[in-house]
């Protein structure tokens, strides 16, 4: 953004530094404009004793341009009060461009033509967020391929104890590939890059539900080039009896404790949770139990639930909060839950 501010008083650091802040307001108010396009000029001058101290703002966009002029005793007051009121006009005019491609102009209502508009996302002023690239899926993938997989294990467990599916069919890592596959196959429009995690589980699900209705249709195949006979892998047991070699020795890092990595105790503690809240989960529709997993555990919040599981926002509320009360009633969860999560109508 281009700034041009000029004094015409008697210029004090207090005075700068205000209008700097309200600048930077500003600036995030515009990151959808090209910053080239945008010039913002200001005057702060000083009219009278009792006018007090006048400030003029002009604003000009790619798609228009706004002015306002505010006076207080005070330049601190004036400052404030006019980029209050750019700001307010900024508001309006960016809420006319987002309807703006809706309407149709007089001439063509009366003959009966619509003039060809596209919306102002979609021009060359405006600043389009980078979208997901292969390389970000990488990334991702290789940073966060354990947490996905966990939450696809927790899926595959939910629906074959429903019998949704049956056990064994579906494995993690099959799931994991075709959701890997979809995200990097030119298929589906890529979203924008901090969309990008909502955007994989929601993959994930619907994986999953191709790789179930497949496996109903053909759940009684036999893969004949498959062997019958399990298979010995191990081949030796030597690798289990060489517990201790003879020139091993014991270092201070081998018996410090890292308080940053759980102990066996807290890691059986959190497993033995998990299994439990799966099995009280079990009674509950597929709805609830993805938003709350969701949200409890994999930490996600409701839009980016919504994205996910294809719901309206006040559809994931209801199902967080039904599966959150079905959990307080599971016997051997009810104390888990004390203060942990928000009352019940409100995730």
């Amino acid at each position: 953004m281009n700034v041009h501010v000029s004094y015409r008083l008697h210029k004090t650091p207090s005075v700068e530094k205000d209008i700097q802040h309200q600048i930077e307001k500003l600036r995030k108010r515009l990151q959808v404009f090209r910053p080239e396009l945008v010039h913002l000029k200001g005057t702060v001058e000083e009219n009278s004793t009792w006018e007090g101290i006048s400030v003029s703002l002009n604003l000009r966009l790619p798609s228009g341009q706004m002015a306002v002029q505010q006076a207080a005793p005070t330049a601190a007051a004036a400052v404030k009060n006019a980029f209050e009121d750019l700001l307010q006009q900024l508001n309006k005019h960016k809420e006319l461009l987002r309807s703006s491609h809706k309407w149709q102009r007089r001439g063509s209502e009366a003959s009966g033509r619509r003039a060809p508009q596209v919306p102002f996302e979609k021009t060359l002023a405006a600043v389009h967020p980078p979208t997901v690239s292969a390389e970000d899926i990488r990334s991702y993938v290789n940073v966060n391929l354990s947490r996905l997989e966990r939450f696809v294990d927790r899926e595959i467990y939910f629906r074959e104890a429903q019998d949704l599916i049956p056990a064994d069919s579906i494995t993690k890592e099959e799931v994991i590939d075709e959701t890997i596959v979809s995200a990097l196959g030119d298929g589906l429009e890529k979203p924008e890059r901090l969309t990008m995690e909502p955007w994989l589980y929601h993959l994930a699900l619907q994986a999953l539900g191709r790789l179930s209705q497949s496996d109903e249709s053909n759940g009684k195949s036999v893969p004949l080039e498959e062997s019958a006979r399990p298979r010995n892998v191990k081949a030796s047991d030597e690798p289990e009896l060489q517990f201790h070699q003879p020139d091993e020795s014991i270092t201070g890092a081998t018996v410090i404790a890292d308080g940053r990595v759980a102990n066996p105790e807290q890691i059986m503690a959190s497993d033995e949770l998990m299994r439990l809240i799966a099995s009280a989960l079990r009674d509950v529709g597929a709805g609830p139990r993805e938003a709350f997993i969701l949200y409890a555990i994999e930490g996600f919040g409701i839009e980016e639930i919504s994205a996910i599981t294809s719901l309206p926002v006040e559809k994931v509320l209801a199902c967080i909060s039904a599966a959150r009360d079905h959990l307080r009633k599971a016997p051997g969860l009810a104390h888990q839950f004390q203060g942990h999560f928000a009352p019940s109508g409100a995730a």
